[in-house]
């Protein structure tokens, strides 16, 4: 079982920056593909962004895309999204994900363990 933790969200204004860090621990960080959530009041979890065990993949949400990068460091076991240019529709609970399998995904049934998230809050 990996346990994540996820940092560094925080109130923001428009067009300004944050770095998102998940701190996994447990079993072997680096056997998982892991991935960024979030959730917004009233509405469903949505994918975010995603990247493969081996770092070479990544996915990104049409919305974020370009704005947002995700990276992973398996030296210290953790995996950060960057977000820049940050909007007002941004503003939700971020939560990182570990997935059972290598290779990144969309998909919320491929993630078996999730973080309790971080709020990001972007001012308009």
């Amino acid at each position: 079982q990996v346990q994540l933790v996820e940092s560094g969200g925080g109130l923001v204004q428009a067009g300004g920056s944050l770095r998102l860090s998940c701190a996994a621990s447990g079993r072997t960080f680096s056997s998982n593909a892991m991935g960024w959530f979030r959730q917004a009041p009233g509405k469903e979890r949505e994918f975010v962004a995603a990247i493969s065990r081996s770092g070479r993949g990544t996915y990104y949400a049409v919305s974020v895309k370009g704005r947002f990068s995700i990276s992973g460091d398996n030296a210290k076991n953790t995996v950060y999204l960057q977000m820049n240019m940050l909007k007002p529709e941004d503003t939700a609970v971020y939560s990182c994900a570990a997935s059972e399998n290598p290779y990144a995904s969309r998909s919320k049934k491929e993630y078996t363990c999730w973080g309790q998230g971080t709020q990001v809050t972007v001012a308009s």
